[in-house]
């Protein structure tokens, strides 16, 4: 099911919809890790996506709330995630061992509470760490205004540090992106692109090359996924969070849309131009393309 998005209006009265407000978060980093999928201790996944227990916990760490503390009126935030830049996947490799060199426990339990020492002994463990490297997503936040005020300033101060879904990923500035007037999924698609400057080259080379020319294109819009909270929703995940307590960590479900919209690029009326005619023999030359980074499947498009 698609959330329709209303064409470009005027902005909503503060109380439309019940959505007085939407907070906009820029999140961004070298590294993001959201998990998602429960697994082994060896393998440590990553959804694609930024996950409501992730932006919850990233909000409440701003607000300085301790992990025991109930999460109260965060609960009912509606979330939508956009993906402007989806980034790869990175596997991390890692080796666990006891410093005492004895040899690892067993993951289970005895009856009393104790774990066991592996038989036969295992003294080294592989582990995994899954991450998304280079990615760049937009999430919006609608409910009442004044919670949103709140957030947005211990956002842009907070009490703990803030992390991309793990600890060892910090995000990149700005993070805050302020209120916008208007209904959740409005005011998503009309937030301009936020790939950065090295994602926009590469995004007109690849257009440029896609439409037989042999230089950038650079398009008013652009397409990207985006994922909206929806009682009406056709998909369902399993991220909603009910307690972030270490002893008693709780998650429930949530219905969202999943779609593609077409965004604003952003970028400056002087480089936009209409659709470019072929060029009668395309540049062959991959020097021509270094500015834009390097592409291995260039090659394929010709």
């Amino acid at each position: 099911m698609t959330v329709p998005a209303p064409a470009h209006a005027a902005a909503a009265p503060p109380d439309a919809a019940g959505e007085p407000a939407v907070l906009l978060l820029r999140l961004a980093g070298p590294l993001q890790a959201w998990g998602y999928h429960v697994t082994a201790n060896n393998r440590r996944d990553t959804h694609s996506e930024p996950t409501k227990s992730g932006v919850i916990g990233l909000l409440a760490a701003a607000m300085g709330r301790d992990r025991d503390e109930p999460l109260g009126e965060l609960l009912d935030l509606r979330l939508g995630v956009r993906v402007d830049v989806p980034g790869t996947l990175l596997r991390d490799y890692h080796t666990v061992s006891d410093y005492r060199g004895r040899p690892l426990p067993q993951s289970g339990v005895s009856a009393k509470g104790v774990q066991r020492p592996t038989q036969p002994a295992k003294y080294t463990h592989v582990t995994s760490r899954f991450y998304l490297q280079d990615a760049t997503f937009l999430a919006a936040l609608a409910g009442p205004r004044d919670l949103l005020e709140r957030l947005d300033a211990a956002v842009r101060a907070p009490a703990f540090p803030l992390a991309l879904g793990r600890r060892s990923c910090p995000p990149t500035q700005p993070l805050a992106l302020g209120l916008r007037e208007g209904e959740l999924a409005r005011v998503i698609r009309e937030e301009p692109w936020l790939a950065s400057k090295r994602a926009r080259k590469q995004h007109a080379a690849r257009t440029g090359r896609e439409r037989g020319v042999s230089h950038p294109v650079y398009t008013a819009t652009t397409d990207v996924s985006v994922t909206v909270e929806s009682p009406d929703g056709d998909d369902e995940l399993r991220d909603a969070p009910v307690s972030f307590d270490p002893h008693a960590r709780r998650f429930t479900t949530r219905r969202v849309c999943r779609d593609w919209w077409e965004i604003p690029t952003g970028f400056p009326k002087a480089d936009l131009e209409p659709d470019p005619e072929p060029d009668a023999e395309p540049d062959t030359d991959p020097a021509a393309h270094d500015d834009a980074g390097h592409d291995p499947f260039a090659l394929l498009d010709r």
